[in-house]
């Protein structure tokens, strides 16, 4: 008897402590602050975003520095090939001016031809070359050899006519390009090249075209500098 009475009062203590547990714990969730908790949600997402945000801005400053490098790139690329054109039109000028390029313009077409009496020589042509380059000609040839700084009109046996070595015949005709007018005037002035000509006893017309060609220079026998190089001052 005494133990079962025993057991009864350990059992009813164990309830209590429970039913006290209990108590505790919902006047705990009855008092916690809901609102806290909210709060609490909201900072964490504004955190959040604000990760997403600073993350965003750092993605957005990336690609705008990708966007400046790509544009100085482009600026680069455009710039190199500007560069690159006007190198391209600087050497074509020079080999336009060298005269390995064919070149078509305005210019006179002179033709010296040999008579039953006179022979055309290679004075003539010489002459005939310098009145035309004092009176601006660009490019000229003779018999289509474009004559360069590197020519030369020669006569051997005092018959033959060399021009760049090769040996040309009349008729000689004579091309240049450049102010037609200019060209005509000088040739035909009184006492100039044309009467001098025909005064000794020798052929020449002429006709002013707006087309003229004049061949390239044939470079398969282009002179190579052997001897001279490029001079530099602070070489001495």
């Amino acid at each position: 008897m005494k133990a079962k009475i025993t057991m009864t009062i350990s059992i009813a203590c164990i309830a209590l402590i429970l039913t006290l547990v209990m108590f505790t714990q919902f006047k705990t969730v009855d008092e916690t602050d809901i609102t806290a908790i909210e709060t609490m949600r909201e900072t964490e997402l504004r955190t959040e975003l604000a990760s997403w945000k600073e993350k965003y801005e750092e993605v957005r400053t990336t690609i705008e520095e990708r966007e400046s490098k790509i544009k100085e790139y482009e600026d680069e690329l455009l710039n190199d090939a500007n560069t690159s054109s006007i190198l391209e039109n600087e050497v074509k000028e020079s080999e336009a001016y060298l005269g390995y390029t064919s070149l078509k313009g305005q210019g006179i077409i002179v033709t010296l031809k040999d008579n039953d009496i006179y022979n055309i020589e290679y004075q003539d042509l010489l002459r005939l070359i310098n009145e035309l380059n004092n009176a601006g000609a660009e490019a000229i040839s003779i018999n289509d050899e474009r004559i360069v700084s590197m020519s030369e009109v020669t006569m051997v046996n005092n018959r033959i006519i060399l021009v760049n070595a090769k040996r040309i015949s009349g008729p000689y005709t004579v091309k240049a390009i450049g102010d037609k007018k200019y060209f005509e005037s000088a040739l035909s002035i009184k006492g100039g090249y044309i009467d001098e000509i025909k005064a000794a006893g020798k052929d020449i017309e002429y006709v002013t075209d707006d087309n003229v060609i004049v061949p390239a220079y044939d470079d398969t026998e282009k002179r190579e500098l052997k001897y001279a190089r490029e001079y530099i001052e602070s070489e001495e």
